[in-house]
């Protein structure tokens, strides 16, 4: 799609190009099912009605818009944007699978990282305070992980037993 974005519109400025193009991109974006034709009929016929009210945001467009140069660079890249967002949308599994193998690998590595690292004076705290609540024996936590792992275990098997004698 850059590559495209070279060779279209060489009359428009810079700016002008930019403008345009993010434009018609987001148009092409909201409006998925329609084909290029539609897209670009709807373009123009948006175009004609804010240019005859005076409030376009593509005022150089007034001489443009009927130029077969620009109906064609416009065909062109509308066709390359859709390319590009069937594309992205084919590639969106790969990328969610991606996304979660990530979430995975970093679980993993702070849970490696706390099982070396001692545990905090907060977590013995809790942990004091847990086991008196429920008459536990202590154990002796080396790591932050362990910790973890013992606060959380008394937790949900104490919560579970309030639940199931509360009913």
């Amino acid at each position: 799609m850059y590559e495209i974005k070279k060779q279209i519109y060489l009359t428009l400025t810079k700016n002008q190009k930019a403008a345009l193009c993010n434009f018609l991109r987001a148009l092409v974006k909201k409006s998925p099912d329609m084909n290029t034709d539609e897209i670009i009929e709807k373009f123009i016929e948006d175009e004609k009605y804010y240019l005859e009210i005076n409030a376009s945001r593509f005022e150089f467009l007034a001489d443009l818009i009927y130029d077969n140069e620009f109906l064609a660079d416009t065909d062109l890249y509308i066709k390359e944007c859709k390319k590009y967002y069937e594309y992205k949308k084919k590639q969106e599994p790969l990328i969610k699978a991606q996304k979660e193998f990530e979430k995975k690998k970093r679980k993993f590595l702070k849970e490696v990282k706390m099982g070396k690292e001692p545990p905090t004076k907060k977590q013995l705290y809790y942990y004091e305070k847990l086991c008196k609540k429920y008459g536990l024996e202590k154990k002796e936590l080396t790591s932050k992980l362990e910790a973890l792992n013992e606060i959380d275990k008394i937790i949900t098997e104490h919560e579970t037993k309030n639940i199931y004698t509360n009913d």
